[in-house]
């Protein structure tokens, strides 16, 4: 990873990256290609994660942006960060499951929280995890966020996923970033 992070740049996303965006997203998320990562979700949901129409409207919104990470010309990671009230909403975080443990989604997480705060003079990041995705929660605690003991039912769209389990349920982490 230190000859990649000599090449890393981070962008905001534009149209033209929705395809690779997409492929991104449900590669590392869901089915036998998540599994070489530590975030899959491949035992409790199947089904894509996401479209390329969704992945389009979310780059084309001005109240949301798609923050990307590349080496050169390939797409090593993806952060989308949409401003709500009174608070920044990340989501859709990815990064490339062959790559994952190696400080990119800690320098990917990073550029997003300083880009929330320059575009959208952002106060509070929220975040949405599914509650029994321990690992990842725990890596969130690391980097300052908190449970906040808020919880909803994982949303229903049959047509795009179907959870694996029952009783699926997402807790809202946040971080303040300005006093």
């Amino acid at each position: 990873m230190n000859a990649l992070n000599q090449h890393l740049h981070f962008r905001k996303a534009e149209s033209t990256d929705a395809p690779a965006i997409t492929m991104l997203i449900n590669s590392a998320y869901r089915g036998e290609s998540s599994r070489a990562g530590w975030t899959t979700e491949a035992d409790i949901l199947e089904g894509l994660r996401t479209s390329a129409k969704d992945v389009q409207l979310l780059i084309e919104s001005e109240n949301s942006m798609i923050l990307i990470c590349l080496d050169g010309n390939d797409l090593l990671g993806a952060i989308c960060l949409e401003k709500a009230l009174g608070a920044v909403h990340l989501g859709m975080f990815v990064v490339n499951p062959i790559l994952q443990g190696k400080g990119l989604g800690k320098k990917l997480l990073n550029t997003a929280e300083k880009l929330a705060q320059q575009v959208w003079d952002a106060e509070k990041l929220q975040m949405h995890v599914i509650t029994i995705r321990y690992e990842l929660i725990a890596f969130y605690e690391r980097r300052g966020y908190q449970r906040t003991g808020v919880l909803i039912d994982f949303p229903v769209n049959p047509s795009v996923w179907q959870p694996k389990r029952e009783g699926l349920r997402l807790e809202t982490l946040e971080k303040i970033i300005k006093c």
